[in-house]
Parts: C-alpha cells; structure tokens; sequence
C-alpha cells in the first residue's frame, strides 16, 4: 500500500530536502506541500474533496500565520484518519509538546537520519505512536502523563504482574519509544507478532493507546531508560 505523505514546514529548503527523501523511498509519495497550517488545512481540504487524502503530515511546529499546534489540533478534529507527526530541531521544544497534546501521532528530530523518518513515517500511517528515545521521558512528563505517589506506581506494578514474561519485553520495549519494527528485531519477531501482542496488551491492560502503554510502563518501574 502507497504511503501518501504531506509536507509542512516554513523553510523552502527544508521541504524541498525531505521531498528528495520520499521521492527515494518505496511505497511513499509525495502527495503536496505548504509553508504554513493554513496553508496547510487548505491543501488537506482540497485533497479530501479530491478524494486523494493524505495518510500522513509531516508537521513542523514554528511557522507563521498558524503553527503547527494549532493546525494539528484542527487537522486531527476535522480529519481523524489523517495522522500528524511532528518534526522539530529541539529535543525540549514546547511547541512540540504543545502538538502531541493536540492530538499528534508522533514526535520526531528534524536531525535523524533518514531511515528513522520513513520509518517514523511507516508507523504512524499503520497506527502507532512514535515516541523516539531521545524525548520519551520528557513527553511522559510534559504532557502530564505521569502519576506520582506510591499508590499509582502499585496499581501500574499490580498490573505488569498480570503479563507474561514476553508480554513484559513487548511493554518494556514500548515504554522505551521503539517502533513494531525496532522490537521486531529487538525480540526476533515478525512485525505482525508485535502488532498482535500490541492489542492484546491494550485489552488486557484496558488501556487506550501506545501513550498509556508508555505511561503504564514507566508509572510501574519497568527499565525504559
């Protein structure tokens, strides 16, 4: 399945340097680009008329006119399939803190290497959360996603007691902001096996999404450094 990919960035150079790194990979097009979220929205707008939506946005976070918060936060209300991931130069960036509290699918340095974008990209399109490792901890914290208090971290350790010894590494794995992919090779498993354990872990745990893995994962002790 082609991966169709919108760009989103102030910087003509920035663009134009990603746009190079879809156009080189298999499976991802290029389906537009804009200079700012209004821009932004409008193009989405005319590609969803078109009936040729995009699966992904790559969504820097400083720009003009409206950034990249307050245009993921109206991209994921008008169109929940769409999935934002955002790209940003600072590690500790509070834009990008501020984008994944409105709804964004991932977080991403401008400065990683190629192969992590396209498989940044990859994941969020087949629905993950993509946490890299760099930023795990300081999301956790800044979106206020971690409990304190003794009682909270018994209640997170009551239920990892729950899991099998594998479905503990899938967690552990999780809560260290690997992709499906990277605990694939990880844990010697097919991708598919991860995805499976993945949603079985969530119905389990009753638990929402990959956010509150990571959360569960690090309210309960697991070694996710």
């Amino acid at each position: 399945m082609t991966i169709r990919v919108v760009i989103v960035d102030d910087q003509e150079a920035t663009r134009l340097g990603l746009s190079l790194q879809l156009r080189r990979q298999e499976g991802l097009e290029l389906a537009g680009s804009a200079s700012d979220g209004a821009e932004a929205i409008r193009l989405l707008a005319r590609l969803a008329t078109a009936g040729t939506p995009p699966d992904v946005v790559l969504m820097a976070v400083r720009m003009p006119v409206l950034d990249g918060v307050a245009a993921t936060e109206r991209i994921t209300a008008r169109w929940p399939h769409m999935r934002v991931l955002v790209l940003t130069t600072f590690d500790q960036d509070e834009y990008a803190f501020g984008a994944l509290r409105s709804g964004a699918a991932g977080f991403l340095l401008k400065d990683s290497p190629a192969t992590d974008l396209v498989a940044a990209i990859r994941a969020v399109a087949g629905g993950e959360t993509v946490l890299t490792s760099r930023v795990t901890r300081q999301v956790i914290d800044r979106a206020g996603l971690s409990g304190p208090g003794s009682a909270r971290q018994a209640e997170a350790a009551a239920l990892v007691e729950r899991l099998t010894p594998r479905e503990r590494d899938i967690l552990t794995a999780v809560g260290r902001g690997l992709t499906n992919q990277e605990i694939a090779g990880e844990l010697f498993l097919a991708p598919s096996s991860v995805k499976t354990y993945i949603a079985r872990l969530l119905v389990k745990l009753g638990l929402r999404d990959r956010v509150q893995l990571v959360k569960l994962a690090y309210d309960s002790g697991l070694p996710t450094g």
